[in-house]
């Protein structure tokens, strides 16, 4: 996988960017992702940023590492200084040496599986640029990523299968949608993760 270093950090600080504008009374707010709120959303994105700086000091295969409970609370009081607390801190766990070859514990995609750094800051990458911008759709508000964030992102969104496993319940992402022949990077990363990017 190509080095993404940059373009992960760039993408994550647009969701601190983005998640800085919610207020209490918008976590009622219904999200693009299906049957979550922004609480459920933003509690979600905070956990999983625990998570991954888990894994990158070597705790991933802890499931309670992952654990969205612990989060709901304080996202509840304080959504945006939660969710920039947890962004930071991954951002500190990824920027560690060696990290692209160390073993990632992720139980999440099933008992004992590890993936080097390089690959769990791919997975993570494409969360957060899609994540950022279900945030923002949810607000009505415009989200934008650089050019060679989305070019980075798009290859990375493109080797994720479609299928019916897809329809399931605990599947990260809805049915691909067909593209759009004026489809930008962003849209076309939207739709194959079964976003609408006319959403907002």
């Amino acid at each position: 996988m190509p080095m993404i270093r940059d373009q992960h950090r760039t993408a994550v600080q647009a969701s601190i960017d983005v998640v800085a504008a919610v207020r209490p009374e918008h976590l009622t707010l219904d999200t693009p992702c299906a049957g979550w709120n922004l609480a459920d959303l933003l509690t979600h994105m905070t956990a999983q940023h625990h998570g991954f700086a888990a894994a990158a000091r070597g705790g991933g295969a802890d499931l309670s590492a992952w654990r969205t409970e612990p989060f709901a609370d304080a996202v509840a009081a304080d959504p945006a200084g939660t969710y920039a607390a947890a962004a930071h801190a991954v951002l500190a766990a990824f920027a560690a040496d060696g990290i692209d070859e160390a073993p990632f514990a992720l139980p999440e995609f099933g008992p004992g599986v590890s993936v080097p750094g390089s690959t769990a800051m791919g997975f993570h990458f494409v969360d957060y640029v899609v994540h950022g911008w279900d945030v923002a759709a949810t607000l009505r508000t415009p989200y934008t990523l650089p050019p060679d964030v989305l070019a980075a992102a798009l290859p990375i969104v493109m080797t994720v299968p479609d299928g019916e496993f897809r329809d399931a319940d605990n599947s990260p992402f809805a049915r691909a949608l067909s593209l759009d022949d004026t489809d930008d990077d962003l849209a076309r990363i939207l739709r194959h993760l079964g976003r609408n990017p006319e959403y907002c």
